[in-house]
């Protein structure tokens, strides 16, 4: 098969000729038909995750058909119609067992810990517990832009964040993260303000769903503007970007009792991010992770999709082939354009 191969952490990646990969007992193989570009993608590229081993194919938001399945596979056959959390669990450990799937103990994540689906093939094991049918009126780059941001983002705001109708809301970045956030904020009823560095996402966040914006590059204090809009600051905020400034500022703009979520990866030079811990402890404030999504939970978030109260087909940005993909990737650390790319040629 294609696929996008690099054999060196920050080095140009190239398309190569590799071995169709083989189903394992209980997985399947799915041609790909669509694949999300990621900046978690560019972390893995850059040597920030540490189960990546070279030489490697990335690629973790993923679409299209089985092609082969496994001895044990019960559920999925030849031309199933699926998409997969970007954590694949193992479906045994003790976590799987209470239902939190996102933080398996021996998960599975294709494009870190296996190969990924910046190629014409992928492999996933476990089908069982990890596969989820996409609708047949969803095309394939809906389906795989749900994969790593969407879902995350659906879990951050309505499992982990708890939002409730009228409450406020901060997003701070409004990448495909961020902009899935606002527009999954905005339809469980809550005020949303996006703060972003650029006019042009923040035009993108009001058609969205956010009520206000603040440009942080023309804003000398941002947890003040928040306060200011919110009169008294923000039930919930997010940090949807992964940088020591935004997560400080997503925490200090909430008010009292109020409850942070960390989507944005917190890696390299900014694994270590300052918190306030005093006005933790004094406004009891909640500070959660949000790590993918379990397969059992996409029930929910696709029937809002279905009767139109989410639209991530509005979220799609620029599409590309497999052989634009190593360019896409390599300049995903410069934060430019909007919305989610996607290869949806191979």
């Amino acid at each position: 098969m294609k696929a996008v191969v690099f054999e060196k952490f920050g080095e140009t990646p190239v398309i190569r000729t590799v071995p169709d990969p083989v189903p394992s007992p209980d997985g399947v193989v799915i041609k790909v038909a669509a694949t999300g570009l990621c900046r978690s993608d560019w972390h893995g590229w850059m040597g920030h995750d540490p189960d990546i081993r070279l030489p490697h194919v990335p690629g973790h938001e993923l679409a299209g058909t089985v092609v082969a399945a496994g001895r044990q596979v019960r559920n999925w056959k030849a031309g199933s119609r699926v998409t997969v959390p970007f954590v694949a669990a193992c479906g045994h450990c003790f976590e799987c067992a209470s239902g939190n799937h996102q933080v398996c103990e021996h998960q599975f994540q294709p494009g870190f810990s296996a190969w990924g689906s910046y190629a014409e093939y992928v492999a996933i094991d476990h089908a069982d517990t990890n596969l989820v049918s996409i609708p047949e009126e969803m095309d394939f780059a809906t389906a795989a832009s749900l994969g790593c941001r969407f879902v995350t983002s659906f879990r951050a705001v309505v499992d982990q964040g708890r939002v409730t109708p009228g409450e406020w809301v901060a997003v701070h970045g409004c990448g495909g993260v961020g902009l899935s956030a606002i527009m999954i904020a905005n339809a469980m009823g809550a005020n949303v303000v996006a703060i972003d560095l650029t006019n042009e996402k923040l035009e993108l966040a009001k058609k969205l769903g956010a009520v206000a914006t603040i440009n942080a590059a023309e804003t000398p204090n941002v947890v003040k503007a928040v306060k200011q809009i919110t009169n008294g600051g923000a039930h919930m905020s997010m940090d949807a970007l992964g940088h020591p400034t935004t997560s400080y500022n997503s925490i200090s703009n909430l008010r009292r009792r109020g409850r942070h979520v960390q989507v944005g990866l917190m890696l390299g030079d900014h694994a270590k991010a300052a918190i306030p811990m005093a006005k933790v402890i004094a406004h009891e404030l909640e500070i959660r992770g949000s790590h993918g999504m379990q397969a059992f939970r996409y029930g929910a978030m696709m029937e809002m999709i279905k009767t139109g109260k989410l639209r991530p087909d509005l979220l799609i940005g620029k599409t590309y082939s497999l052989d634009e993909a190593p360019a896409a990737l390599m300049a995903m650390g410069n934060f430019e354009g909007t919305g989610i790319g996607v290869v949806t040629r191979f």
